[in-house]
């Protein structure tokens, strides 16, 4: 218990630049806020306001310390920032002048409006559509209701679901005779857009890699649907291939003019052009086989992503050339790649090089979004079964290992081959075809990914170092804490874990108590679905949000959560203001 001064008890009137001001507790602990709340603490005339802080006066002979009394001089100690909540979405000012409207006893035209539309649900964000500040430019005109549903993305999924819900909802009401409902989407702040990527990829919104360490495995393929699904959806789209010395996409497309030509007047390059999707690839510059270094390589490369005008595009597809090299590396040096989608076969070999380069992007701060399984299956046309002819489970493995969120399959047949040998992706020549379905699976998933990246917290997870936990905020979930060794020894890996057999490979008493992540860079995010954390062991662990979901939670109890608030509390060095 703290000890109380001369000037008074408990109940003595004290000044503010006297009250003791407890550290600003962790939201874990907020029920122990009220052991150190209400303590008046000794007062001096000349050391009032280290006092309220420090808990003693540096003049008198005999210090009264909170803590245990240390002996000068002592080192200074950085300040530590309390505890901030995750950053939230602003309340749109349609949702604010409504609620006022409540609170005054009555429900205008324009709250019942907003009512009947807070009951569409956004499933991406967990949020209505009012809350979420899609609603935009409502006008009342009689019995005519108007307005804007404004989408993070053009080529969002469910754009039409939330078109015909929001009309018959605002039918519904009985004075309510028209409803004019026009979907829009968010457009790009030329301030900031393309996160401060260079050259002619200024206007770039979201940049996707399509990649695989091993060729062969169907990326290219991949990456060209991908493309057109996305413009058939509504985005503005372009694709890279970044393959210099085997160039796919002037094989995969055929543009009328396959010839990259510069502007005679400003000099830019403008990219080919085909159906609406803007191209650029070694192959059209015309300039025949390439014959290069590495380095050369790279820097060629550089030039061609970063040379023409793309123009204004909500996503830009990098096809990626095989393995973890110098292009990649140059690519994700040279611009901010906002997620990527991995692209396997069932063959145990193809996990092995798919997972190099899983980590790679885990390096790289690139969140990994999806997993693409081409070669995954057929369906024998006079039987009607289906067949494994490669095995099964290579993209199970890799989704449950690294957290991927979406797994897509994709079925041998033969038409997917001729599209890419006559120039016209499978998605424009058979658009109603099952293959076709599952690329528009694939575009929906990472629209959804990539708009929840938008919207993530920056920091899902955090070291604290005073209570020696870790710290997990995710969205949907109530702030927990983790032990962090309990973290490393549940780690699933094929480090720790054979993914073959599920026998452990490290035991627990492999790991230290005392482990902790590094103190600079030792926790990142991946996205919206994983954090890496580097421990001091030197090891890299790929941490899933599920399973930090699974994991035991650190629970305090009052002795030690008390310990924990008194050390986190911050005490000033006064050693140039004692007396002597």
């Amino acid at each position: 218990m703290l000890e109380q001064g001369s000037e008074g008890g408990p109940g003595a009137a004290v000044s503010a630049s006297e009250a003791y001001t407890p550290p600003v507790p962790h939201p874990a602990l907020r029920h122990f806020a009220d052991l150190t709340r209400g303590f008046p603490l000794p007062t001096c005339p000349r050391h009032s306001s280290q006092t309220a802080r420090a808990g003693f006066c540096p003049a008198r002979a005999s210090p009264r310390p909170l803590r245990a009394a240390r002996a000068p001089p002592r080192p200074a100690a950085p300040p530590r920032a309390p505890p901030t909540a995750a950053p939230r979405r602003p309340r749109p000012a349609a949702l604010v002048a409504r609620s006022a409207t409540k609170q005054a006893g009555t429900l205008s035209q324009e709250g019942q409006v907003l009512a009947q539309l807070e009951r569409i649900i956004d499933p991406d964000f967990g949020q209505n559509i009012v809350e979420c500040g899609f609603i935009k430019n409502l006008d009342i005109a009689g019995a005519t209701v108007s307005f804007d549903i404004e989408l993070t993305t053009p080529a969002c999924p469910i754009k039409d679901k939330f078109e015909r819900d929001a009309h018959d909802f605002v039918a519904e009401l009985p004075w309510v005779d028209e409803v004019k409902v026009t979907m829009t989407a968010q457009k790009t702040d030329p301030m900031m857009a393309g996160n401060g990527r260079p050259g002619g990829l200024a206007k770039v919104k979201h940049v996707i890699a399509v990649s695989s360490c091993k060729g062969g495995v169907g990326k290219s393929t991949t990456s060209v649907n991908l493309a057109f699904t996305l413009a058939q959806m509504g985005a503005k789209v372009g694709i890279f291939d970044a393959d210099v010395f085997g160039p796919s996409l002037p094989q995969m497309i055929s543009p009328e003019v396959a010839v990259l030509k510069a502007d005679e007047y400003t000099g830019k390059i403008h990219p080919v052009e085909y159906m609406g999707v803007k191209a650029v690839s070694f192959g059209y510059t015309g300039s025949g086989a390439a014959v290069m270094r590495g380095p050369m390589v790279a820097g060629l490369v550089q030039e061609l992503l970063v040379a023409p005008e793309w123009g204004e595009l909500d996503y830009l597809i990098l096809d990626f050339p095989p393995g973890t090299g110098d292009v990649q590396l140059t690519i994700c040096q040279t611009l901010a790649i906002t997620a990527a989608v991995i692209v396997t076969t069932p063959q145990k070999l193809a996990f092995i090089d798919v997972a190099k380069g899983i980590r790679m992007f885990a390096k790289l701060r690139v969140p990994c979004v999806a997993c693409v399984e081409n070669m995954s299956y057929f369906v024998a046309e006079d039987t009607g079964n289906t067949y494994y002819p490669f095995g099964k489970g290579s993209g199970e493995r890799i989704q449950q290992e690294f957290g991927l969120p979406n797994l897509v399959r994709m079925p041998i047949i033969p038409d997917l081959s001729v599209a890419g040998d006559t120039g016209v992706p499978l998605v424009v020549s058979k658009p109603a075809g099952e293959t076709a379905h599952r690329y528009g699976d694939l575009g929906a998933a990472v629209v959804r990914e990539v708009a929840k990246l938008e919207a993530a917290p920056k920091q899902p997870v955090r070291y604290d170092k005073a209570l020696n936990a870790l710290v997990v905020r995710l969205p949907g979930e109530e702030e927990f804490l983790l032990d962090p060794p309990t973290v490393r020894r549940n780690d699933k890996s094929a480090v720790s874990v054979d993914e073959w057999t599920g026998q452990r490979l490290i035991q627990d008493e492999d790991i230290p108590d005392d482990l902790t992540p590094e103190e600079e860079f030792g926790i990142n995010p991946l996205g919206n679905y994983a954090v890496q954390i580097n421990w001091k062991d030197g090891f890299n662990q790929v941490a899933t949000f599920e399973q930090l979901l699974e994991m035991p939670r650190l629970e305090l109890d009052e002795d030690e959560a008390r310990e924990r608030m008194m050390a986190a509390a911050v005490v000033p060095d006064l050693s140039d203001e004692w007396e002597t």
